[in-house]
């Protein structure tokens, strides 16, 4: 793991690439201690895989020094692309999953003898389990490493789909669903980790883009894949599709994934004694830290709202799948090269990198196009206005913006943190509150339509998704700001906690 800093931001000064003896920085500039001063020095990181120093060097992509910048040089172009291919590969699944089966529920609750409400509560306790899992997925993958992790996950989704698509009962059903979940999500947090293991800043936002392809089509092109597959054949397809899928991801992982984590906690640990190493093992992995790392950084939980509010529009709020699904692909050449050059745009303005840069490109999106496609849609089909191709086009639109939103929303996430050894945790956070406001608005949204209409609950989600880009406005203006503040106080405590215990 990489050591822990005071300081997240990564300094960034120009070098003579052609200089034979640049090697690192000068130890006259070695990180400081943050203060009141926004940009920290350069330093040196431990490795703990080598026992020496990774210095701070220039990236092939980038005239600029990032801290530990060695570490993105470790795999080939060619390699870093398969590495996402097969990533993006895993994170089909879990989204997949949920939305496949919402074309066959007369069909299961058939099979049951249940209703088809009993059925869709199998989909909300999904998304419920999607929203658990990071908090064990993200702590277990910083401290034992990526690959490990997406072998067992990959191995047991498609146990559990075997067992889901033989389910003799409804007991079983469920548990076989909820265990899917559980074990498909981890590829969404670890995904997002491998690409900040691999990719420099400057340029993860692009590889993350292509990531979230298969998080995000996935759920839209599924239903129409599963609708076909009810019409001409048994339900129980859906599953053994899913299953031919997950051995699928399984061989990909096991021959081509590669462990990207620099170097994991537990090697931090070898040399404590083994109640010790034991002890802090089960601190680091306590699902509680997720959730109180995420709430004690407004930052963070500012994040993982305006994530929400755009997942919670994906699973609340939409009659058509193909119109987004074709918006998430389009948005996918344009979302992560945006983020990315905002940051570029940045550092040369300031000649040092912020993390909340990177979130001014999400907010004309999430603040307006998404929410005025929303209204297009939710009111012409409230009073039956522009027939079928207005709310197509407005859902399409809104496809596009969401793929502008979530590369500068999910590599924040990753950067923020990463020179703690805090990256994965942070995503983990963010996509626990953001499933978590997925199942309720799969669960409340068809009896609110039924209550308020389509047009009326369509612009909650509107209203929801532009407070979320006013409060992430203040992130980009004050976030750098918190995050330091909060860290003084963990600071004080700390030095408190040892002050009395000395005495003690």
């Amino acid at each position: 793991m990489i050591s822990e800093q005071p300081v997240d931001e990564v300094e960034a000064k120009k070098i003579n690439r052609n200089d034979p003896m640049v090697k690192g920085p000068d130890p006259s500039i070695l990180q400081r201690p943050s203060t009141t001063d926004d940009r920290p020095d350069l330093s040196r990181i431990t490795s703990h895989q080598s026992h020496h120093d990774i210095h701070a060097v220039a990236s092939h992509a980038s005239s600029y020094v990032e801290v530990n910048a060695a570490q993105y040089e470790r795999f080939s172009l060619r390699k870093k692309y398969t590495i996402t291919f097969v990533l993006s590969v895993c994170g089909f699944l879990a989204p997949v999953s949920s939305t496949a089966v919402l074309s066959a529920i007369p069909e299961v609750a058939e099979t049951y003898n249940t209703t088809g409400s009993i059925i869709n509560l199998s989909n909300a306790l999904y998304l419920v389990f999607m929203g658990l899992s990071p908090c064990f997925w993200g702590p277990l993958s910083q401290i034992y490493g990526r690959r490990w992790q997406c072998v067992a996950s990959a191995s047991l989704f498609t146990a559990m789909s075997v067992g889901t698509a033989l389910a003799p009962n409804l007991t079983a059903y469920y548990i076989f669903r909820m265990l899917t979940a559980f074990q498909g999500t981890s590829f969404l947090i670890i995904g997002t980790s491998c690409i900040g293991d691999i990719f420099t800043p400057t340029e993860r936002g692009t590889a993350l883009s292509w990531f979230l392809v298969g998080t995000l089509v996935g759920p839209c092109l599924a239903p129409l894949l599963g609708g076909a597959i009810v019409t001409y054949v048994s339900w129980r397809v859906i599953f053994w599709m899913q299953t031919g899928m997950g051995a699928l991801a399984t061989v990909l992982v096991i021959f081509l994934l590669p462990e990207t984590i620099p170097s994991k906690g537990i090697d931090d640990l070898k040399d404590l004694p083994r109640s010790k190493r034991v002890a802090h093992i089960v601190h680091l992995i306590n699902p509680i830290r997720v959730s109180a790392l995420l709430v004690s950084y407004p930052n963070l939980l500012i994040a993982g709202l305006a994530s929400s509010s755009l997942v919670w529009n994906m699973y609340s709020s939409g009659l058509f799948f193909v119109a987004p699904g074709c918006g998430y692909l389009l948005g996918t050449f344009f979302g992560g090269r945006a983020s990315d050059w905002v940051v570029k745009r940045y550092i040369a303005k300031r000649n040092h990198r912020v993390s909340e840069d990177r979130l001014r490109t999400a907010l004309p999106f999430l603040g307006v196009v998404i929410p005025a496609c929303m209204l297009i849609y939710g009111w012409s089909v409230e009073k039956a206005v522009g027939g079928i191709p207005l709310p197509v086009i407005a859902m399409f639109l809104q496809g596009v913006a969401q793929l502008m939103c979530f590369p500068s929303l999910n590599t924040y996430c990753v950067d923020v943190m990463q020179s703690r050894g805090l990256g994965s945790v942070v995503v983990a956070g963010n996509y626990q509150i953001r499933y978590v406001f997925a199942a309720v608005g799969s669960a409340v949204c068809l009896p609110a339509i039924e209550k308020i209409g389509v047009g009326w609950f369509s612009t909650i989600s509107a209203a929801f998704m532009s407070a979320s880009a006013v409060a992430l406005w203040f992130v980009c203006l004050y976030g750098q700001q918190w995050r330091h503040e909060v860290d003084a106080k963990k600071a004080r405590r700390k030095a408190l906690r040892n002050a009395e215990e000395s005495k003690a």
